[in-house]
């Protein structure tokens, strides 16, 4: 299955007559991308679940809607279980960035985890889910297709520094119940992502 937020509204791509309760259906042969994008933009509280007769064929022609642009990044947590939360434009997310030209999506995703928080002695433990969303850029609709990693670090002591550049105005450590608050006011990728750590 791929899971995609549109403007926050999820649409996902199953295997053949797997339906989704609370999801409106549609078959991938009868999908009128367009049409789709502008109802989306009427109801933002829609669920879509696109069926698909080849999950992987059709989601790689669902791409050619966009532009694809890759970022990768951390869910990192400290010697005392906490986990590292950026703010940034009024909202809770993970810190994340874009993947440069030949660089691997591991070193990447520990080089933007330590570019936007200062955070430093990052290992890498295993690949998480990957999310995807689409947002709209100068006019172009771009897919953001986002690699996570689950990290720690065993360094006790660190000052956090939020990379201003990039918007971010707070860098911090959360217990585990203070990151289920943080997922009342993340986006809706993140919120699947963590929904399965915590």
């Amino acid at each position: 299955m791929y899971k995609v937020f549109i403007n926050e509204v999820p649409v996902f791509f199953t295997e053949k007559n797997n339906e989704l309760t609370g999801f409106s259906s549609v078959k991938y042969q009868e999908l009128d991308f367009i049409n789709m994008y502008q109802e989306i933009q009427k109801n933002l509280d829609a669920k879509i679940n696109v069926i698909c007769d080849n999950l992987e064929n059709d989601w790689s022609n669902f791409l050619l809607n966009f532009e694809v642009r890759k970022a990768a990044g951390g869910v990192v947590k400290n010697v005392s279980d906490e986990i590292l939360w950026i703010y940034r434009f009024d909202t809770w997310d993970l810190p994340k960035g874009h993947i440069e030209k030949g660089e691997s999506k591991e070193i990447a995703a520990i080089r933007e985890v330590e570019e936007e928080c200062q955070v430093t002695g990052l290992t890498i433990d295993k690949e998480l889910e990957t999310t995807y969303h689409v947002f709209k850029h100068k006019g172009v609709l771009v897919m953001k297709v986002t690699y996570w990693f689950a990290m720690h670090t065993n360094i006790e002591k660190q000052t956090l520094v939020p990379q201003l550049e990039e918007g971010i105005t707070q860098v911090v450590f959360k217990t585990l119940e203070e990151s289920k608050k943080c997922l009342e006011n993340t986006y809706k990728n993140i919120k699947l992502l963590m929904e399965q750590l915590l």
